[in-house]
């Protein structure tokens, strides 16, 4: 589907079966395609052309950091895609996104954030930061972080 590949193909390196489930962290490069289920993060090498592929009944219980993505199974982690995230009709994710370029199809749910991360345009030769999330460091931040949101809520329903 990317890369080389005329459109609509899809390079697959590794294959997770439906009558499969694996637990644990997966390191891949290459051409992921996932039909069972993974309990565990899903972890691209770093300056690879990585895509994981999640069919309509492939699950993911974990987090996945990988340049490419394309998703139409269920999705229960936060997503660092650094480069193109596409979003099938039957594609749902309970947790945050973190995109450089999304592409979703009428049906596709996210329960969660959507947040375009401009550090990931500049990234994407394959090279991307180890942690795409910058942590509230003091409760204070926290607190405030808080309070902002209770007041843009208030702020809907006034």
């Amino acid at each position: 589907m990317f890369g080389n590949n005329k459109p609509g193909e899809f390079q697959c390196d590794t294959l997770i079966s439906n009558k499969t489930t694996l637990v644990g962290d997966i390191h891949f490069s290459g051409g992921l395609h996932i039909d069972g289920c993974i309990r565990g993060n899903l972890i691209a090498e770093d300056g690879t052309n990585a895509v994981v592929r999640i069919s309509e009944q492939g699950r993911v219980e974990g987090e996945i950091r990988s340049p490419r993505a394309i998703v139409n199974g269920h999705v229960s982690g936060n997503l660092f895609i650094d480069q193109h995230l596409e979003m099938a009709e039957k594609a749902k994710v309970d947790g945050d996104i973190h995109y450089a370029a999304i592409q979703m199809v009428m049906g596709a749910q996210v329960n969660g954030r959507l947040v375009h991360d401009a550090r990931s345009d500049s990234n994407s030769k394959g090279k991307r930061p180890k942690n795409n999330v910058e942590p509230l460091s003091t409760k204070a931040q926290q607190r405030a972080a808080l309070e902002s949101m209770k007041t843009a809520e208030q702020v809907k329903v006034d």
